[in-house]
């Protein structure tokens, strides 16, 4: 009888190995399942921008939405250096469970890839397309001490002056530099580029004079302009913006098909699930179609059109492709 219940324990204690062992593999081999009790932490939605520019108005715009609806709270975390590199980085190693999202931009999703020699990420492989969020026309704003009033004058001005005029941006590789680099191939003028952190450290500079102009945000530089302070020259979209329809566009102004875009996105590390994504997707879309969010974020210069997963990728990989060629023009490269 003893021999018989050493054997019945063995057997239970090696059936429990065995179930043991086979949830184990289940795991490893799918770590991160679809949670349907998903969010039970907070969620933190990294902007690769110092704070009061475009990404960070619609990450706390969506903070403040999701952290009413899902009922945790969700921190917005500011990242920025190297064109967004430093905090797309943090995404891109995060694990995909939906607690850690990136505010994406076109600089990054679209332009560092041939910008940078070395990415310590893949800027599409890396990430899991969630939703476009909104886009803004970026406007060319020079300080008022230059005495140019149009676009015409301010090409005269530097043709006259090679090489002393400076434009500011808010990072290498962002829209707002490749805009300028478009505007120099574009015009045969040769100015400076003086790359910033973000819009809180160039717009003072060029107020003061530091610089001579500016490619930002319309939605960042909105107030200054409203108020006098900077003068705007043009918007770099093909038509005028609603928010300030007495800018004119590059193209009205001798420089026909000028185009370039700030577009913000909403992504999640790689290897997101597909429920996660989907659900994300649609907190995403109902956020942003609020009326009361839409007439906010238009007001302020920013056109939101959440979209499908599929639609944003399209989008990366044609942005990809047009600024690839302008970067290898301009023979931009760095490490």
């Amino acid at each position: 009888m003893t021999t018989v219940l050493k054997v019945a324990k063995s057997l239970a204690l090696l059936l429990t190995c065995l179930v043991f062992n086979s949830a184990a593999q289940a795991q490893a081999s799918n770590p991160i399942k679809p949670n349907t009790a998903w969010p039970k932490q907070a969620i933190r939605i990294i902007v690769t921008f110092t704070p009061g520019g475009a990404p960070d108005i619609l990450a706390r715009v969506l903070a403040e939405s999701w952290q009413r609806s899902l009922g945790v709270p969700v921190l917005v975390e500011n990242r920025p250096g190297y064109g967004g590199n430093i905090g797309a980085d943090v995404v891109a190693k995060s694990d995909p469970d939906g607690y850690t999202l990136l505010i994406g931009t076109v600089g990054i999703h679209a332009i560092n890839g041939a910008l940078y020699d070395k990415m310590s990420f893949h800027p599409i492989n890396d990430f899991t397309p969630i939703s476009f969020l909104a886009s803004t026309p970026n406007v060319l704003v020079v300080n008022k001490k230059l005495g140019v009033t149009s676009l015409h004058e301010l090409i005269d001005l530097a043709k006259a002056k090679p090489n002393e005029l400076t434009f500011g941006s808010s990072g290498i590789g962002t829209s707002l530099h490749m805009s300028g680099e478009l505007f120099k191939e574009m015009t045969g003028v040769q100015i400076r580029h003086i790359p910033y952190k973000g819009r809180a450290q160039s717009l003072p500079d060029l107020i003061s004079g530091r610089i001579s102009m500016l490619f930002d945000n319309l939605s960042s530089s909105l107030p200054l302009i409203k108020a006098g302070e900077v003068q705007a020259l043009a918007v770099t979209t093909l038509k005028r913006s609603p928010a300030a329809p007495e800018i004119p566009t590059m193209a009205e102004q001798g420089l026909p098909g000028f185009e370039a875009t700030s577009w913000f996105s909403l992504m999640a590390p790689a290897n997101l699930p597909p429920a996660l994504q989907k659900r994300l997707n649609t907190l995403t879309r109902q956020t942003l179609n609020q009326p009361e969010v839409r007439n906010k974020l238009l007001s302020s210069g920013l056109e939101p059109a959440p979209g499908s997963p599929q639609e944003l990728s399209k989008l990366i990989q044609s942005e990809t492709n047009k600024w690839g060629r302008v970067i290898y023009r301009s023979g931009a490269k760095l490490e």
